[in-house]
C-alpha cells in the first residue's frame, strides 16, 4: 500500500495527534481481542476498552456475520478516534466467519502456477474485508513450510519453496491492497520448519543465519521489494538473529529492529503476533518489551489495563521515550488515513450476506481449485484417455461420491465403480482384480487423509497394466504413497471431491481440459517440489508442428519459396551476419523452417533451428505487449489508465499523466533511450565527449553513419568487478558484473528524464515503464509473469538471461563489444540498459528460436490460442492487433507498414497494411499477415561482429525475404 507523501495527510496526522493525550497515543498501539457475540457483558467489554481504554483497533474471534459487524458499528460510534478493525482470514472470511466464501487453503493455492489467479482472490478478499468494516488482514502466510510434521502452520503455507512462497505471498497482497485493505503477512521470521506451536509453548529454530537468509526470510526480503505493507512477528526462538535462550523474536529489538527493519529494509506497519499466546511469555509487562523492540501494533494483549499502565509507567519513569510513542503513533494514523479511517465509519448489514457471497466469489473458487490440478506423472501417454478406451473402472474406498466425475466421461465409454478397503480378504482381492482385468483403464480414486494403510496395498492389487491413481485430498498427504505413485501409470493431485474439482478432473482425463498445477510440497524424495505435467506429456511439444508441409499443399510455388535460402547465403557471403533462422507459418502450417551460417563465424558451430538468438526489441511485443494484454483482458488496466496509478514513482512528475495508449503508440513525449555513460564512467578517465560525429585520433570506434566512440574510459571505481561478489550480481558479459545498485539508478534516470514534445517518437523508455507497471500489478518479475501466462504452458523456451538454462552453444553470438564490455557477448542481452536492469527488461533481453516466436504469433493470429487452449481473449487480441495510431504507422505497442509510396517501411512492398509485428536492433522481425493468414519470422546476429556497417538494412534481407514468401503465393489475388 502506497503511502504518497501528502501535505493533507501530514497535516491531519499532526492535527489528531496534537489534540491527544499521552493515554490516547499509548492506546493507539492496542489491538484488543474480542467474540462477536451479542450480550450485555460482552458489550459492556467493549464499551470499556474502547471508550475508557482508547485502543487504536479491535479483532473479533470467529462466530456469525451479523453479530461482528452489530459490534463494530456500536464500537466505531463510542470511539473518538475510528478503529482499525483487523481479521484473521488466511483462508477467507470463513476462517472466522460462517456462511461465508470458503476459500483453499495455501497449501492448495501453493499448486497454481497462474500468480494472476492469486492476485484476483486478493481482490475478492479485499472487496469482501470492506464490505464487512475490515481494515487489515492477518494474512497471507510467508511461512516456508520445509517441515512435513509442522503441527501449526503446515497447509496453511504456500508450500516448501520460499520463490513460491514469495511469489503468492506477493500476488495476494498486492490483490488485497489493491481494494485499500492492509496485508500482513506472518510469521517473521518464518514458522514453517518448526516441531512445536507457539500457541502453546516458545518453538525454537537452531538455524544459521545463511540458512535463515535463505529460506525462512526470503519472503519477507520480497514483499519489502514489493512495499507491501505489514509484517506480523511471531513468537519464535532464533538465536542466529541474537535472541536470548527463552526469548521470543517479537520481544527481541535483534530480530525486530536490526533484522526486519535495519536489514532486510521493511518499513510498513508491524504486528506482534497475539501477546496472550504461551509463546509469548507470561510474565507482565510483554506489551512493553514489544514496542521497546521495535514493534508498531500489539495483538491481543493479556490483561490490556494492566498493560497499558506498564507502558506508561515506564515513560515516566524514563525506561520508554515519548519520542517511541510519537513515531508509532504517528505511523499508525498514517496507515489509519491511508485505509479511510479519517472519515466515519459504518456498515450497511442490509443485503450484507449477499454482497460478500457473490456468485463472482463461487465462481473464483472454481478457477483456484481447477487451477491447482496437477498432472504430477503420465508415462507413455497415458492421458488423455485415447479412441481405442472403451470401458474404465473407478476404484475408490470409502462411499461413492463420484457422481461429476463419471458424468464427465465420454458416455461412449462404459464406467463402472468398485468399492475397496484393506480389509477385503484375499478371495475378495482376487476376484476383483480379476474383474479389473476386464478394463481398459483403472483410476483408483482416494479422497482420505490417513493414506499410510493403502500404500502398500496397492502394490497387491495390481492388473496386468499399471494403476493409476486421482487423490481427491491434500498434497500433504502423498508422501505416505510415494510408492505407489512411483508404480503407477499416472498419478492426479486434485485436493479435494468437490463437485467442479471432479468435473475437471474427468475432462482432463478426456483431453478438453489441461492441469496446469505444480506441486507445492514434494512427495518424498521421487518427486520434488515444482513437479507438475503441462499437459499430457513428459516432453514438452515443439513450439510448431514438426511436419513441414509441402508448399504447393499450402498455396505456394515452391520454385519461388526456396529462392529464399539464396537470399539468406548471399547475405552471409556479404558478411550482413554470421547466422539466421527463416521461418513462414501458412494457415498455423510449417511451410519453412530453414538456418543458416555460424554461431560466430567460420570457425563456430553451424546453426541449428534450435539455437537461440538476441530478439532485441522484439521482446517489445513477444513480451512486454502479451503481459498488458494479458492485464487488459483481465480488467486489470485499461488503455487510459495512467502509469503512474501503478508505478507510484511517477505521481506528481511530468509523467504522472502519461496513458498506457500514450505508451504503446510511441507518442508519450519519452527519449528514445538513455545516455547512460554519464552516469557510469569516471570523467577522469578520458579527454572530450566519448562520442562524436567524425572520426580522429580519440574517436575510433565506428557505430553508426556519423558517430564514432573513444573506447578508452574507465568505469567509476567501485562499480564494476571482474566477477562476483557480494554488491556485484549484475552480469553484462562473461567477465564484467556491475554491482547491484546499478538497476535503481537506471530507473532513477528514466522516472526523472524531461519529457519532450508528444509526437511520435520511438521509445524504449516507454516499454520498460510498462514492464515496472506490469511487475507492479502482478506482484512477480515481468520474465516469471509471462513464463507462467505463456511460454510454459504454451510449451515455449523463451526466456531472459539463457545461460541460466542453456549452454553457450545454443545461442548465437550478438557482438563483440569493443566500447562497453570489451569482450564478445554471447547469451547475454547486447542491450545496454537492458543488460544494467539485470537482463530482464521491457524493451529487450528476450531470447529464442524462431519456431518459439512464430508461436506467440500464431497465437495471436488465432485470436488467442494455441494448440486448443485460449491465452488472450478474441476481441483483446482484435483490439490491440488493429488499432493504429492517427499520426504514425505504429499499433498499440505493434509496428506496421507505412503503406504509403516514397515512405520508409519496415515491411515488403506486397505486404498488406493489416500486418503487424515488429523488429529488434540485432536483426530480427516477426510479421503477421491475417488477410493471407501467414506468420513470418527472421532471426539474425546482424550486429556481430560490430554494429556497423548495417548491412542488413542496407541489402534489405528481411524485406526482399518478405516479398519472395508474396511471391511464392500461387494465389495472387489474396495479396491485399
Amino acid at each position: 500500500m502506497h503511502l504518497p507523501r501528502l501535505l493533507s495527510k501530514e497535516r491531519h496526522v499532526d492535527s489528531v495527534y496534537n489534540q491527544m493525550s499521552l493515554e490516547q497515543r499509548v492506546g493507539q498501539l492496542f489491538i484488543f481481542t474480542i467474540a462477536p457475540q451479542l450480550n450485555k457483558s460482552n458489550e459492556n467489554l467493549l464499551k470499556k476498552v474502547v471508550k475508557d481504554y482508547q485502543i487504536g483497533g479491535l479483532l473479533f474471534s470467529g462466530g456469525e456475520v451479523a453479530n461482528q459487524v452489530k459490534l463494530t458499528n456500536m464500537a466505531q460510534n463510542w470511539a473518538k478516534l475510528p478503529l482499525m478493525i483487523t481479521f484473521d482470514g488466511e483462508w477467507g472470511l470463513s476462517m472466522r466467519l460462517k456462511n461465508t466464501p470458503k476459500f483453499p487453503r495455501n497449501m492448495v493455492l501453493g499448486c497454481i502456477t497462474d500468480e494472476t489467479l492469486l492476485y484476483a482472490y486478493g481482490m475478492e478478499m479485499g472487496r469482501a474485508c470492506r464490505e464487512m468494516g475490515i481494515h487489515v488482514n492477518f494474512a497471507p502466510v510467508g511461512d516456508v513450510n520445509t517441515n512435513p510434521n509442522n503441527p501449526v502452520i503446515n497447509t496453511r503455507s504456500f508450500g516448501e519453496s520460499p520463490y513460491n512462497v514469495a511469489d503468492k505471498v506477493i500476488a495476494y497482497g498486492k490483490g488485497l491492497e489493491s481494494q485499500n485493505v492492509l496485508s500482513v503477512t506472518k510469521h517473521f521470521p518464518g514458522h514453517g520448519d518448526t516441531n512445536v506451536d507457539s500457541h502453546k509453548a516458545l518453538p525454537v529454530l537452531p538455524f544459521s543465519r545463511e540458512r535463515l537468509d535463505s529460506i525462512e526470510l526470503y519472503p519477507f526480503k520480497a514483499l519489502t521489494e514489493a512495499k507491501l505493507s505489514g509484517v506480523m512477528v511471531g513468537h519464535l526462538d532464533v538465536a542466529a538473529l541474537g535472541t536470548r535462550s527463552g526469548e521470543a523474536s517479537s520481544l527481541s529489538r535483534l530480530v525486530v529492529q536490526n533484522t526486519l527493519v535495519d536489514s532486510i529494509g521493511f518499513n510498513g506497519l508491524i504486528f506482534t503476533d497475539a501477546l496472550a499466546m504461551r509463546g509469548a511469555g507470561s510474565s507482565g509487562g510483554v506489551c512493553l518489551r514489544a514496542i521497546q523492540a521495535g514493534n508498531d501494533m500489539l495483538l491481543s494483549p493479556p490483561q490490556v489495563k494492566r498493560e497499558l499502565d506498564l507502558v506508561l509507567a515506564a515513560i515516566k519513569k524514563g525506561e520508554l521515550s515519548e519520542s517511541i510513542i510519537q513515531e508509532k503513533c504517528k505511523k499508525i494514523l498514517t496507515y489509519k488515513y491511508a485505509l479511510g479511517l479519517n472519515k466515519p465509519q459504518e456498515i450497511r448489514l442490509s443485503g450484507l450476506i449477499q454482497r460478500i457471497n457473490k456468485p463472482e466469489a463461487t465462481e473464483l473458487i472454481n478457477r483456484l481449485e481447477i487451477a491447482a490440478i496437477t498432472l504430477i506423472k503420465n508415462e507413455g501417454r497415458t492421458l488423455p484417455l485415447h479412441d481405442k478406451t472403451k470401458k474404465v473402472a473407478f476404484v475408490y474406498t470409502g462411499v461413492d461420491q463420484y457422481s461429476a466425475l463419471k458424468s464427465a466421461i465420454n458416455p461412449e465409454i462404459q464406467v463402472k465403480m468398485f468399492a475397496v478397503d484393506p480389509s477385503l480378504s484375499v478371495a475378495s482381492r482376487e476376484k476383483l482384480i480379476k474383474e479389473l482385468e476386464d478394463f481398459d483403464r483403472v483410476f483408483v480414486c482416494l479422497s482420505e487423509n490417513k493414506l499410510e494403510r493403502y500404500d502398500t496395498y496397492f502394490e497387491v492389487l495390481q492388473t496386468k497394466r499399471p494403476l493409476s491413481f486421482i487423490f481427491f485430498t491434500g498434497g500433504q498427504y502423498l508422501r505416505l504413497m510415494e510408492k505407489s505413485i512411483a508404480n503407477a501409470e499416472s498419478a492426479i493431485l486434485a485436493h479435494a471431491p468437490g463437485l467442479n474439482v471432479q468435473h475437471a478432473v474427468g475432462e482432463i482425463l478426456m483431453g478438453t481440459l489441461e492441469p496446469s498445477g505444480q506441486l507445492a510440497v514434494a512427495i518424498g524424495d521421487t518427486y520434488p517440489e515444482g513437479t507438475g505435467l503441462f499437459g499430457f506429456s513428459d516432453q514438452k511439444d515443439s513450439a510448431v508442428e514438426e511436419v513441414q508441409y509441402v508448399a504447393e499443399d499450402l498455396g505456394f510455388n515452391n520454385e519461388k519459396l526456396v529462392k529464399i535460402d539464396s537470399v539468406a547465403q548471399a547475405a552471409i557471403a556479404e558478411d550482413a551476419f554470421t547466422g539466421c533462422q527463416i521461418l513462414v507459418l501458412k494457415d498455423g502450417h510449417l511451410a519453412y523452417h530453414k538456418a543458416f551460417g555460424t554461431l560466430s563465424g567460420s570457425d563456430s558451430k553451424q546453426v541449428a533451428t534450435s539455437d537461440y538468438f538476441d530478439l532485441a526489441s522484439l521482446t517489445k511485443t513477444t513480451a512486454t505487449l502479451l503481459g498488458v494484454m494479458k492485464l487488459y483482458d483481465g480488467g486489470r488496466l485499461n488503455l487510459t489508465d495512467e502509469i503512474s496509478a501503478f508505478i507510484p514513482e511517477l505521481k506528481g512528475t511530468d509523467k504522472g499523466k502519461l496513458t498506457i495508449q500514450q505508451l504503446l503508440f510511441h507518442e508519450s513525449g519519452m527519449s528514445a533511450g538513455l545516455y547512460l555513460y554519464g552516469e557510469i564512467v569516471d570523467p577522469k578517465s578520458f579527454e572530450g565527449p566519448i562520442f562524436r560525429n567524425r572520426k580522429d585520433a580519440k574517436h575510433t570506434l565506428q557505430l553508426g553513419d556519423r558517430s564514432w566512440a573513444n573506447p578508452n574510459f574507465k568505469f567509476n571505481k567501485g562499480l564494476t568487478s571482474k566477477k562476483q561478489t557480494d554488491h556485484h550480481s549484475i552480469q553484462v558479459s562473461d567477465n564484467l558484473w556491475f554491482n547491484d545498485s546499478i538497476s535503481g539508478v537506471i530507473l532513477d534516470q528514466i522516472y526523472d528524464k524531461p519529457l519532450l514534445s508528444k509526437k511520435y517518437r520511438y521509445s524504449c523508455l516507454g516499454f520498460i515503464l510498462l514492464q515496472k507497471c506490469i511487475e507492479n500489478i502482478t506482484g512477480i518479475g515481468l520474465d516469471k509473469y509471462l513464463a507462467e501466462s505463456f511460454y510454459q504452458p504454451m510449451g515455449l523456451n523463451l526466456t531472459f538471461n539463457p545461460l541460466e538454462k542453456f549452454s553457450k552453444d545454443e545461442i548465437v553470438a550478438s557482438n563483440n563489444d569493443k566500447l562497453f564490455r570489451k569482450e564478445v557477448v554471447q547469451g547475454y542481452v547486447h542491450d545496454e540498459t537492458a543488460a544494467l536492469l539485470g537482463g530482464v527488461s521491457g524493451n529487450a533481453g528476450l531470447f529464442g528460436n524462431a519456431a518459439d516466436v512464430a508461436a506467440i504469433y500464431q497465437m495471436l493470429l488465432n485470436g488467442g490460442v494455441y494448440k486448443d487452449k485460449r491465452y488472450l481473449g478474441e476481441s483483446t487480441c482484435k483490439l490491440f492487433t488493429t488499432q493504429k495510431s492517427k499520426i504514425s504507422r505504429r499499433g498499440l505497442g505493434f509496428d506496421k507498414p507505412s503503406g504509403e509510396v516514397n515512405k520508409y517501411s519496415p515491411c515488403s512492398s506486397s505486404t498488406p497494411i493489416q500486418t503487424y509485428g515488429h523488429t529488434g536492433f540485432t536483426g530480427t522481425c516477426a510479421w503477421v499477415d491475417p488477410v493471407n493468414n501467414l506468420v513470418y519470422v527472421f532471426l539474425s546476429n546482424r550486429t556481430y561482429p560490430s554494429v556497423w556497417p548495417n548491412k542488413l538494412s542496407s541489402l534489405a534481407v528481411r524485406e526482399s525475404i518478405q516479398e519472395l514468401i508474396y511471391e511464392a503465393l500461387a494465389d495472387e489475388e489474396a495479396i491485399s
